[in-house]
């Protein structure tokens, strides 16, 4: 008979314990209370005897993740939920929770010793779980009691579990159903995760899939005579991978646990047909033995050194005379044509069909990985769609294998693949020679994938719970133009999504906005979301627009472009339809003023935003100055002193200050706690600003009145500021160009040079802040430091 457990939909997790504080430990523990959980992280006794502090261990992971860049907290403040302990004292506490997560070192023996002190405290039905990146599940229970063994399974969590998306969870024969159905959930709306069931074979799916990708192309690299510049150039963004590429990926992974890894699939996996890609290049074996493993030692691929006049360099390792040199830039014509392409796809079709070493290196790559991956399928997952998600989640892949297989055509690929020798499973012909010539299709805003078992299309689960607009673009377009489209997402609610470069906002997104609302209110719509599936959901204004205006002194146009931006994020505010705004990733400057002026902001948990202007050489001139005074006031109302809180929102503004989280924007105003909200999971952004555009709709919206009830301070907080911004050019803080802007902003924040604390409206305020905007434009250091931005992505301090 079965051990009974609680059902995934009635089951609550309120108490944590990570067992475990080292890098991966310290940072889950941060991960579980970043979502307000209580957590108890332990770990063993201080090695020194003499050793007062017993938790010294556990306290010291804790203290060092915390000041670890990026941060693995949303917010610094949510350390305070996490008790920290030791093994010996405190495995007890156990009782106490709902989750024990073993997060020890990578050594069955020593896991099987927690796991027995875990049997000893823990209660009956208490989840129980490891983070192991290859030890097999199943060999963990050994001496395990039947309901320790029903509540167990892997849940491997991708470093910085912050930020990589991958949950992996592995159950084993004796894992109870509903335990499996409760963390794939959990982990998806919970804690931001791409869950992803996996088999309990060697490195799982996506070390699997990844450590076979990196290994074959450093036998390719052999076989090609490619250097590790040249291999980076074509396996990095270009091919949707990330920048770190294959080189830099594997010096921040480490090289010997690469090799760890490889090694282990290599012996443990007898009948992969592959195996031999999994051997150790000799230069491999070199690397770890002479200590080049990577950032944990200071070389490895990549060096960092500094030149005589003390720059930083960064240097490559030539891998046939095993020294280092300034690394270079390799230029090939099929990766320079790929750059103008403007998507992804394009740019994958222009590699496959090219001709030069580069697209010959990148088909014979993809081809080895299409073939592995085909004969994965029963193997390591039962779904193709579980290796997609887990090489985009894990190892940050914009597309997955299979993904990038439909782009490149199927039958075209299969094809070539044949030419070369290179046997891919007998199922892909199986399905073209049925007619179906995609793995996926969209229906109906759901997304479906080709089931190799079933023969046809199965919906993904979940993907109707979605808004992906990928899923939607097909047959939903309202309306459209080159800058933006609007999509009928159901339920009567809009979709807005931009796709300029860097979704930046120029005059076609501002027309789309326009347009967007003003469809909505004719033809009784109940609202609109403005979201994207991008990495970012806007990195600001059209700067080389801006810049260029500037340059030719065309103000009369940069007033009214201006004036045009300002109208359209007042026209969020006051429109007949509830608007809201899906921010996620950067979103900075013009981006987070639509953030400010819409009726509520859904961000993602991943939402760097911030008003940047200042850095450009300007203040906030699409209504975010103006925004910030009309919350000072707002507070002041609600019981906050009004200077201090100006005096704040200044600092804001003059130091570019860009949140971190989205929890973060809370804390530096530019979230607000009355309207806005935080989604985890970024998955499940657009389909939850629609339920917010539902539920403002239903609850009766009604149109806001513009407001003249602003209380702006004048030359009391004039005179404040002004000190203030002279004390910093006194101590070197600023520059004279700085002191320059940051008296403008003053300026504008304080209502104007008013004898008297003074009622104005939004528009008073917003005509100085214009004014501000458009006379710093007139500053030749201003578009020195635009002209910088543009070309380096960095503000010129000058």
């Amino acid at each position: 008979m079965s051990t009974p457990t609680i059902s995934a939909d009635k089951r609550k997790i309120r108490t944590v314990a990570v067992l475990g504080s080292g890098v991966m430990g310290s940072r889950l523990a941060l991960h579980f209370a970043n979502i307000g959980l209580k957590v108890h992280l332990l770990d063993i006794l201080p090695r020194d005897e003499n050793e007062k502090n017993r938790n010294l261990i556990a306290e010291s992971a804790l203290k060092s993740a915390l000041k670890s860049n990026p941060s693995p907290a949303y917010v610094s403040k949510v350390a305070e939920h996490i008790t920290i302990g030791n093994f010996t004292d405190h495995m007890s506490r156990i009782a106490q929770c709902d989750w024990v997560l073993e997060a020890v070192i990578e050594d069955l023996k020593i896991k099987i010793s927690v796991f027995d002190q875990v049997e000893q405290h823990r209660k009956p039905g208490t989840l129980i779980t490891s983070n192991t990146s290859g030890i097999p599940i199943h060999l963990m229970l050994q001496g395990r009691s039947e309901d320790f063994a029903a509540h167990f399974c892997g849940s491997h969590f991708f470093n910085p579990p912050r930020y990589l998306r991958l949950l992996e969870i592995i159950p084993t024969a004796k894992t109870h159903p509903e335990v499996v159905n409760f963390l794939m959930h959990y982990g998806d709306l919970f804690l931001g995760k791409k869950t992803v069931l996996c088999k309990d074979t060697p490195a799982f799916i996506a070390n699997r899939i990844g450590v076979f990708s990196i290994m074959a192309i450093f036998h390719l690299m052999e076989e090609m005579d490619f250097s590790i510049e040249e291999v980076d150039a074509v396996t990095g963004p270009i091919s949707g991978r990330p920048k770190s590429a294959t080189f830099r990926t594997s010096d921040l992974v480490g090289i010997d646990t690469l090799v760890k890894v490889a090694k282990g699939v290599g012996e443990n996996c007898p009948d992969d047909e592959s195996r031999d890609i999994f051997k150790i290049p000799d230069f491999l074996t070199k690397m770890v033995e002479n200590k080049w493993l990577g950032d944990k030692t200071g070389q490895g691929f990549y060096k960092k050194t500094t030149d005589a006049n003390g720059q930083r360099v960064i240097q490559a390792l030539n891998l046939k005379t095993f020294e280092y040199a300034v690394s270079s830039k390799p230029r090939f014509a099929s990766i320079g044509e790929a750059r103008q392409a403007g998507s992804l796809p394009k740019q994958l079709k222009i590699l496959s069909r090219g001709t030069d070493k580069a697209a010959t290196f990148f088909n014979k790559l993809h081809y080895r990985v299409f073939a592995y991956c085909s004969h994965r399928i029963g193997d390591i997952a039962d779904h193709l769609y579980q290796m997609d998600d887990g090489m985009r989640a894990g190892f940050n892949w914009e597309l997955g294998p299979f993904e990038i297989w439909d782009v490149l055509g199927i039958r075209k690929v299969a094809e070539k693949m044949k030419a070369e020798g290179i046997a891919y499973a007998s199922w892909i012909d199986e399905m073209l020679n049925a007619g179906i010539e995609s793995f996926y299709k969209s229906e109906g805003g759901a997304r479906y994938c080709y089931d190799v078992a079933s023969k046809s299309y199965q919906i993904i689960k979940g993907s109707d719970e979605l808004i992906i607009l990928n899923n939607y673009r097909n047959n939903t377009l309202v309306w459209g133009n080159k800058g933006c489209s609007l999509h009928d997402i159901g339920d009567g609610v809009l979709c807005l999504e931009f796709h300029t470069k860097m979704n930046s906002i120029g005059s076609e997104v501002l027309a789309g906005i326009n347009k967007s609302i003003e469809i909505a209110e004719k033809e009784g719509w109940k609202g609109l979301v403005i979201g994207n599936d991008a990495p970012n959901f806007s990195a600001g204004a059209n700067l080389a627009m801006i810049l260029m205006l500037a340059i030719e002194q065309e103000y009369d146009e940069l007033n009214m472009a201006i004036r045009y931006f300002q109208n359209t994020v007042m026209r969020l505010r006051y429109s007949a339809i509830p608007v809201v705004i899906a921010p996620h990733g950067m979103t900075l400057g013009g981006g987070c003023e639509m953030s400010l002026h819409a009726d509520s902001a859904v961000a993602a948990a991943e939402t760097y935003i911030g008003l940047v202007e200042f850095g450009a050489g300007v203040i906030p001139g699409g209504g975010g100055t103006k925004e910030f005074v009309v919350r000072t006031s707002d507070a002041f109302y609600n019981g906050d002193p009004q200077l201090p809180t100006l005096q704040e929102r200044f600092t804001t503004i003059a130091t570019a200050k860009v949140a971190t989280s989205g929890y973060e924007a809370f804390e530096i105003g530019v979230l607000h706690d009355d309207k806005d909200e935080v989604v985890i999971n970024q998955d499940r952004l657009i389909a939850e600003a629609k339920r917010k555009v539902i539920d403002l709709y239903e609850a009766g919206y009604t149109q806001p009145v513009l407001r003249d009830d602003i209380l702006v301070l004048g030359r009391t907080a004039l005179g404040a500021l002004y000190a203030g911004i002279e004390a910093f050019r006194l101590s070197n803080f600023a520059t004279d160009h700085d002191q320059k802007i940051a008296r403008k902003l003053a300026f504008v924040m304080a209502g104007g040079d008013l004898s008297s604390p003074t009622h104005v409206s939004e528009q008073y305020l917003l005509d100085l802040e214009r004014e501000a905007f458009l006379s710093l434009l007139g500053e030749r250091k201003t578009l020195e430091r635009i002209q910088s931005l543009l070309k380096t992505g960095k503000p010129l301090r000058n």
